[in-house]
């Protein structure tokens, strides 16, 4: 029986091990749409130009296509650390127990009325008319759009609070001056998160839960980040906080105490000079940073104006509590790239890599030719690892010298880029290792560099 059992397990594991090589595809350079171009070295920012590194090297890299003035497409390595990224968000946004759905990026004008926003915005808000003359926004938030919609159905119960419903989505912004790519757009990818509590203790209780979920977001991208207090600005609100990359090129101004940790936007103080930490009284520090997210806790500003209750204990309808939370998906992937990058080549965290590894392989007709036979059994044995599975690209353009490919590679931002060069063709071949963030090179044998790699 025992014998059987065994059997059994080792003819499972073999089917599984054929399915995967069946499904197993290989992505090869040489099929990538990734139209490279060159971006004029006096156009990089310097004090109020209009192209910013992570800007440059995305389009010079083929990640990124400006198609009009404050608009761009992500062509295939951008779309895929779009969604990793997106994915990433998804997991966390489960933990904390929301749903995801997905609004019209259209909204009613006359909502935005009832709330006041229609005329407090300003000319950043995009609205559009229909052919019968209604008005419309191109939403940059949804707080109208999702509170009218639980308006507008059966009440809700309390027993469905805490209700939390989130969306993945194109955002709309009328700048008056776009720039710096993807840090200052008119159409950008956000997460934007709403919740539903019963009374304020419970919607504080959420709004710090979901600060939890904000901290594990920026902490697994791995880039430094600073949670600060914020201006609840047009959106309105009991208070906020925002989240920061540090950088030069940032456009918030950041008080921050490198003794306590705490921190706020500059926005919210009026005198910034001789400003001490209202904490611990040590001397605060300016900085400049990238927002990257913000949070706000709502009260009643939205739900009441619209209408939206639930029923509480005693059957009477009570008007629910909220709060609101964004993350720029886009905007992060820029930010990233502008605080890991070198001026020449893009530096991606390891998490939002568009492929992790990048093989490659000898020129044709070269000396080093024979050690192409390693290249597909490399590719097909580090795909079979969890931890890289879809993340291997192959740079077959052998007519193409070893040299000139692995630069690409690295300008990429490829974290790791294994190349079978003259070491790969030796009795015993071995294989060299680039790993382009800690611009580190390192010599394994095939086992040794199987080992290396499949817990990364």
């Amino acid at each position: 029986m025992k014998m059987y059992k065994k059997s059994n397990t080792l003819k499972h594991t073999r089917c599984l091990h054929y399915l995967l090589r069946q499904f197993y595809h290989q992505y090869r350079v040489s099929q990538l749409y990734q139209p490279l171009s060159v971006v004029p070295k006096e156009a990089l920012v310097k004090k109020d130009a209009a192209i910013s590194l992570s800007q440059k090297l995305m389009m010079e890299c083929g990640i990124l296509r400006p198609r009009g003035n404050g608009m761009f497409a992500f062509l295939p390595l951008g779309l895929r650390a779009l969604e990793k990224l997106s994915a990433v968000i998804d997991e966390e946004m489960k933990r904390v127990g929301a749903q995801k759905i997905l609004l019209p990026s259209l909204t009613s004008g006359l909502l935005w009325k009832k709330t006041g926003r229609w005329e407090s915005t300003g000319e950043e808000l995009m609205k559009v008319k229909d052919r019968h003359e209604r008005d419309y926004v191109l939403s940059a938030t949804h707080e109208e759009a999702i509170v009218d919609m639980l308006a507008d159905t059966s009440l809700l119960s309390h027993r469905q609070l805490s209700l939390r419903l989130y969306q993945i989505s194109s955002k709309f912004r009328d700048e008056a001056n776009p720039r710096f790519g993807l840090l200052r757009c008119k159409e950008f990818l956000m997460k934007d998160l709403y919740t539903f509590d019963k009374d304020e203790t419970s919607a504080t209780d959420t709004y710090n839960q979901i600060c939890t979920a904000y901290d594990t977001i920026f902490q697994r991208i791995g880039i430094p980040f600073v949670k600060v207090s914020g201006d609840c600005g047009n959106i309105g609100g009991n208070f906020s906080h925002e989240y920061h990359f540090p950088a030069p090129i940032g456009q918030d101004t950041l008080l921050l105490c490198e003794n306590c940790g705490t921190g706020s936007n500059a926005e919210l103080v009026e005198d910034l000079d001789n400003k001490s930490c209202n904490i611990c009284g040590s001397k605060l520090q300016l900085q400049k940073g990238i927002e990257v997210g913000h949070t706000f806790l709502l009260g009643i500003k939205y739900s009441e104006p619209l209408q939206c209750y639930y029923q509480n204990e005693k059957g009477k309808p009570t008007v629910v509590q909220m709060g609101c939370y964004g993350i720029g998906i886009s905007r992060v992937l820029a930010a990233a790239i502008e605080v890991l990058s070198t001026e020449k080549n893009i530096r991606w965290p390891w998490l939002l890599a568009p492929f992790k590894v990048c093989i490659v392989g000898p020129k044709k007709g070269s000396k080093e030719e024979k050690a192409a036979t390693w290249v597909n059994f490399l590719a097909r044995s580090l795909n079979n690892f969890p931890s890289l599975r879809d993340d291997i690209i192959v740079d077959d353009r052998d007519n193409l010298t070893i040299g000139k490919r692995v630069m690409e590679a690295k300008k990429t931002g490829f974290p790791i880029i294994v190349v079978l060069g003259k070491y790969a063709c030796e009795p015993i071949p071995q294989f060299e290792v680039i790993e382009t963030a800690r611009e580190e090179v390192h010599y394994f044998t095939q086992y040794q560099l199987l080992d290396y790699l499949k817990n990364r």
